[in-house]
């Protein structure tokens, strides 16, 4: 179910409360939500995983990526997680794409280079065609 991006961070379509125990099994330290509360009201909303994350002993953070796209804003707020997370990053959004597109543009900005970031979310079944003029006029900045 969680689909691995690199070593510290997998990606997931919605979780569900049970998810939360499987992301502890698998040494997850944060949860990290890129889904917008309300965009699907019939499946857990932001506040109901963090509750069970941090009861699991795990840290939550929402940088939610609504119809609008990426900015600034949740590309800073992604890089930091990742660069600060205390071990393994379970990022989820509504099928995962929303997570796997902004852990690339993270990941240019912090110095990857694109063509591993494509190898990377191919492997676990993502295209970054969306973002990948981005991706590389972040990472050539570096």
């Amino acid at each position: 179910m969680f689909k691995t991006l690199d070593e510290k961070v997998m990606v997931s379509a919605q979780l569900s409360l049970a998810d939360i125990a499987k992301a502890k099994a698998q040494g997850v330290k944060l949860i990290l939500n890129n889904r917008p509360d309300g965009e699907a009201p019939d499946e857990p909303q932001g506040a109901e995983i963090e509750a069970a994350a941090r009861a699991a002993g795990m840290d939550y953070l929402a940088v939610p990526v609504g119809q609008g796209g990426f900015g600034q804003p949740q590309l800073d707020a992604m890089a930091k997680a990742l660069e600060t997370a205390d071990g393994p990053v379970l990022a989820y959004c509504r099928s995962g794409t929303r997570s796997t597109l902004l852990w690339s543009l993270a990941r240019a900005k912090l110095g990857d280079k694109p063509e591993t970031l494509h190898k990377k979310a191919n492997a676990a079944g993502y295209d970054l065609a969306p973002v990948a003029a981005l991706v590389d006029i972040l990472a050539a900045k570096n």
